[in-house]
This record gives C-alpha cells, sequence and structure tokens, in this order.
C-alpha cells in the first residue's frame, strides 16, 4: 500500500497517510485517459461553425461571359468555389462534435490519472486549507511553502469562500472538489494538492468520484 506524507501549510510533515489501494495503484491506461480526456475537451466545442455553399452566395445568377470565343476558360457563375467571395467547397457544417464515454470508462480514466500524479510525485497531502478571509497573498505563501509551481489543481472537500476566492485571481491554480474533478484536470495539472478532508471524502466513495 502506497504511503504519501501529509504536510501542514507551512510545509512541514506531520504524518505518513497510506493511500487507498483501489483508487491510487490502479492500472494506468493512457488510450483510456486519452480518449476520456479528448470527448471531454470535444464536448466544449460549440459546433457552430459554418461556411456558404455556392448556392447559398448571394448573387451569381448571370453567367459570367459567354461560353466561347472569349478566350478565357468558361465560367458559369462568379459565386463558383474558385472566384472571390464564390462559396466554399467541402467547408464545416454546424455539427455536434460530441463523443460518447460511458461511466465506466470515465471511472477507469480517472483512476488511471490519480494513480500515475501518485508514481509520478505530482500529489501532494497538506492537512488543511482555511483562511480567515479571501488573501491571494496567502495562498501564494501556502504554495510556495509547499513548494508547488506550474499548473495545480487543488481539491478541497466542499464549498469554501474564503479559499476559492483566495485562489480566485491565480491563473495557474484550478479549484475543485473529489466529486466533480475530472481527468483532463488531473492529468493537465502539474501539481495535484489534496486536503486531508478531500482524501478521505474521495477515499470513501471507493473511487467512484467523477
Amino acid at each position: 500500500m502506497a504511503t504519501i506524507p501529509v504536510l501542514d501549510p507551512a510545509g512541514k510533515k506531520v504524518a505518513d497517510r497510506e493511500l487507498a489501494p483501489e483508487i491510487f495503484e490502479a492500472p494506468v491506461n493512457v488510450p483510456l485517459m486519452h480518449q476520456v480526456v479528448v470527448a471531454g475537451l470535444a464536448s466544449l466545442r460549440a459546433g457552430t461553425h459554418s461556411t456558404k455553399t455556392r448556392a447559398e452566395v448571394r448573387g451569381g445568377g448571370k453567367k459570367p461571359w459567354r461560353q466561347k470565343g472569349t478566350g478565357r476558360a468558361r465560367q458559369g457563375s462568379i459565386r463558383a468555389p474558385q472566384w472571390t467571395g464564390g462559396g466554399v467547397a467541402h467547408g464545416p457544417r454546424p455539427r455536434s462534435h460530441e463523443m460518447r464515454v460511458n461511466k465506466k470508462m470515465k471511472k477507469g480514466a480517472l483512476l488511471s490519472a490519480l494513480s500515475d500524479a501518485v508514481t509520478s510525485g505530482k500529489l501532494v497531502v497538506v492537512s488543511e486549507l482555511s483562511f480567515e478571509a479571501p488573501k491571494t497573498k496567502e495562498a501564494v505563501q501556502v504554495l510556495d511553502a509547499l513548494e508547488l509551481d506550474g499548473r495545480i489543481l487543488v481539491v478541497i472537500p466542499r464549498p469554501d469562500d474564503a479559499v476559492e476566492r483566495s485562489f480566485r485571481n491565480l491563473p495557474y491554480v484550478r479549484v475543485g472538489y473529489p466529486g466533480g474533478i475530472s481527468t483532463y484536470e488531473v492529468v493537465a495539472a502539474d501539481r495535484v494538492l489534496f486536503t486531508q478532508e478531500a482524501l478521505d471524502t474521495l477515499e470513501g466513495k471507493g473511487g467512484e468520484a467523477e
């Protein structure tokens, strides 16, 4: 069973914690993680891109010049695709980019991402995160004390206005909850910071957070 040190907000080790093997020792399935991440990003696409065909572009009803005798190539409309301002051949049309992945795949991909976070050393556990009032300066001090840099995913057990507003002005920090983190967020983060209570909540669900 894997263990990880628990640090206080000042960066000092206060204990060792055993990690639930069913969550943090799952097989790392890279193709599955890739499929789920791509599906998640695809769902964010609006799919509203559109172009007009030669039938939809205004104008071009008259043949630009006679068929023969001009020395030029024959043309039927100034709205044909080869003309400037003409229609677009085989252009994008509005459509859905949705890719279906079931719950089992999402769960497996998330467990793979969390297990990889442990083996790669990017998972960090802090005893608690609490601020009397929203203070970005204090949030930065905590991250510096824990020696966290790059893109950071902070996982707290429940909504906390002071904590979330303290990290809000840091563009490289994303705050999430145990039941709401996604595979993409874990994979995209350079470091993943769990509070001890958030880790309790995640493990209490038996790894079913999605």
